[in-house]
């Protein structure tokens, strides 16, 4: 884990990782929030409050280790992916609001997520100084992940030409140099991938599949229109797995191999059990009249704007 590899390629993978949302977010993401507060509000709820603590008793019922206790943690705190956006237009989803989730998500996942990690590591590890996030760790975070989000937006703001024109090779960049920096630590790990997979597996897609049922059901309980209780389903059920496997395994974070374990295997589990999830929700037929798939474009919503609340 101390390879110029990992010590350079995680922390630029991480800054470009939060560049790439930066360049797609706009303060409109934030506004539509006050404006259509219900769904939001409960999804924001689940993501940042109900889901930790779900987690943490799933990680006391399956007595995990303590290394992937606290990256089970990291995984739970760490914000919607982008994944969720294609599967709410995929399945009907209010991709609007999935946008504005991811947005405002991002931004409070800087501060919960130290707080989260931090909490977890003094109660799972027996030395909670030796790793995990304490102050400097902190400070660490929000300049590797709020600062290129903030430049982002501002390249956004003042020359979205150039932001449009940056968004692509941004991801696939981050794409390729996280590629490389994880295949080498999973090369260095070979030899117990399939112990890790075993020992977190069950863990994690029981987690996955709550997440979503969570995210759905609670919403939809609530009164929220389908459309934007499937938005929040995948949104909340869908997490970002690239931000918490980088963190886990930057060594100016928390550098830890087994930390990225949850990471990595929900980040395979998810793909298949959010399919199976859309499909349950979307075959009961066709969708009643003014529940028409949403435009996906950015910073628009859908003409039914009074579906959300």
């Amino acid at each position: 884990m101390d390879s110029a590899l990992t010590l350079i390629g995680l922390p630029i993978a991480l800054g470009i990782i939060m560049l790439g949302l930066g360049l797609g977010l706009t303060t409109e993401d934030f506004r539509r929030v006050a404006q259509h507060p219900k769904a939001a509000v409960i999804a924001l709820v689940c993501q940042v409050v109900v889901l930790p603590v779900i987690c943490f008793g799933l990680v006391l019922a399956f007595d995990l280790a303590p290394e992937l206790a606290v990256g089970m943690m990291l995984l739970a705190a760490s914000p919607g992916g982008t994944t969720a956006n294609l599967y709410s237009h995929l399945f009907g989803g209010h991709v609007a609001l999935n946008i504005t989730l991811t947005a405002i998500n991002s931004v409070i996942a800087v501060f919960v997520l130290p707080i989260v990690v931090n909490l977890s590591a003094a109660h799972f590890l027996a030395d909670g100084t030796s790793i995990g996030l304490q102050f400097d760790k902190v400070l660490q975070v929000f300049a590797i992940v709020l600062i290129p989000v903030a430049i982002g937006m501002l390249i956004r703001a003042r020359v979205p030409r150039v932001a449009e024109r940056l968004n692509r090779p941004v991801r696939i960049l981050s794409v390729v140099v996280l590629v490389a920096v994880i295949a080498g630590a999973v090369l260095g790990e070979r030899e117990n991938i399939a112990d890790y997979f075993v020992s977190v597996g069950l863990a994690v897609l029981a987690f996955n599949l709550l997440s979503l049922a969570i995210g759905y059901g609670v919403p939809w309980a609530a009164g929220v229109d389908r459309r934007a209780a499937t938005a929040a389903g995948f949104e909340i059920g869908i997490h970002n797995s690239t931000l918490a496997i980088t963190i886990a395994l930057s060594p100016a974070l928390l550098n830890s191999t087994q930390m990225a374990v949850p990471g990595a295997v929900y980040g395979i589990v998810m793909f298949f059990t959010a399919a199976a999830f859309g499909y349950l929700v979307t075959r009961g037929g066709t969708r009643p009249a003014g529940t028409e798939a949403p435009d996906s474009r950015p910073g628009q919503l859908p003409p039914q704007r009074r579906d959300l609340v």
